[in-house]
């Protein structure tokens, strides 16, 4: 795609092929692969963090309000987004002809923003407020998860960009109204 093509203009455009060109140092490292490609099916459907929430629930079950919240604002990212955002924008997702080193679900929705950084950055959030120790592996985990996307040639960088400031700018708001 040209530069006057591109639906978020000519600079995002640059940025998205640099950061491709920069992702294909590690495409075909055997462990690269399987990491990445675990991590993006592992997080469809926010079914990462909704295990995570409930082995939360499992060994504490007095966190029981914080997992409901979670479960809750997960809900309503993936409404907001999926059924929102993904239809006012409607940008294609990353052409790839090649073979997949391992099975991956296609989406059908939209490629803006990235539904799984959204999640995965929501969840960080959301949890770290509730586990202030764990807090970098929160974010450590939700980036490796958007960074997942872009790797197996799912969403464009600026797709997951876009992703983590939704989740972010959801999980404040949600913070905001439990008072969290």
């Amino acid at each position: 795609m040209n530069d006057a093509e591109h639906p978020f203009g000519p600079l995002v455009g640059r940025v998205d092929d640099a950061f491709d060109a920069a992702l294909n140092h590690l495409r075909g490292n055997p462990l690269a692969d399987r990491l990445f490609y675990a991590l993006s099916e592992a997080a469809n459907f926010s079914v990462l963090w909704h295990v995570v929430n409930f082995i939360r629930l499992v060994l504490r079950p007095s966190l029981r309000r914080d997992v409901t919240r979670l479960a809750v604002a997960l809900g309503v990212e993936s409404v907001l987004v999926n059924q929102g955002l993904k239809r006012l924008f409607r940008r294609q997702r990353p052409a790839f002809a090649g073979d997949r080193p391992h099975d991956l679900r296609t989406p059908s929705t939209s490629s803006f923003p990235s539904g799984h950084a959204s999640s995965a950055f929501l969840a960080a959030n959301l949890l770290a407020a509730t586990h202030r120790r764990g807090k970098v592996g929160w974010y450590a985990l939700a980036g490796l998860v958007a960074l997942s996307r872009p790797y197996v040639r799912i969403h464009h960088a600026s797709d997951v960009a876009g992703g983590a400031v939704v989740g972010v700018v959801l999980s404040r708001i949600a913070r905001r109204l439990w008072r969290v």
